[in-house]
């Protein structure tokens, strides 16, 4: 009786722990999840010059076990589920959404594969304008085949093959050679 009594006790113990942990993180879901979105709704609105943005819980009830739709009107658009838009407009949907994120929790360092390759070259502006203005917190690696892209990185990575199956790593520091080529102007006569 008392191991049962002691088995049944532990039983209770466990279940207010599960409750516990249950109200504390749907507690911070929620806190979380409206930080978010009040975020996404102002980065979309930046990054498409407009428009509109919000991401909706399926089962408000159910928090820990929802989904979460988004729903998006870019410019001149009617307001659809990310699904139906065009590439470039689900990829800069999608930087929406990171960029809301970090809002919330910063993190120090980011890898961003191929995100910018549906992007035209407007957007591709836009994407570098929210890129500088989150890397005083964060530090970007940019996996990218787009020229425009690299054209605003401060350092350049990549791999040659100078001789067939020899392959080289290549870095080129961007920032000191445009300070090179930006220092003034010197005349020498001869």
């Amino acid at each position: 009786t008392a191991q049962r009594d002691d088995l049944q006790e532990s039983i209770n113990d466990i279940k207010k722990v599960i409750d516990k942990l249950n109200r504390t993180t749907r507690s911070m879901f929620e806190e979380t999840f409206v930080l978010v979105r009040e975020n996404f709704r102002q980065v979309f609105s930046k990054l498409f010059n407009g428009g509109q943005a919000d991401m909706i819980l399926t089962d408000e009830k159910n928090m820990l076990e929802s989904g979460i739709e988004i729903f998006v009107q870019p410019p001149g658009k009617k307001k659809q589920n990310i699904n139906l838009l065009s590439a470039g407009e689900k990829a800069m949907t999608a930087i929406s959404i990171l960029f809301s994120v970090f809002m919330v929790k910063p993190s120090p360092f980011c890898l961003l594969d191929e995100v910018d390759a549906p992007l035209d070259e407007t957007n591709i502006v836009r994407f570098k304008n929210i890129l500088r203005e989150f890397s005083t917190n964060t530090q970007f690696l940019v996996i990218t085949h787009n020229q425009k892209t690299m054209a605003f990185a401060d350092r350049l990575y990549g791999i040659s093959m100078q001789e067939p199956g020899i392959s080289k790593i290549l870095s080129v520091d961007l920032v000191d050679t445009y300070k090179e080529y930006t220092e003034p102007l010197r005349v020498v006569h001869g």
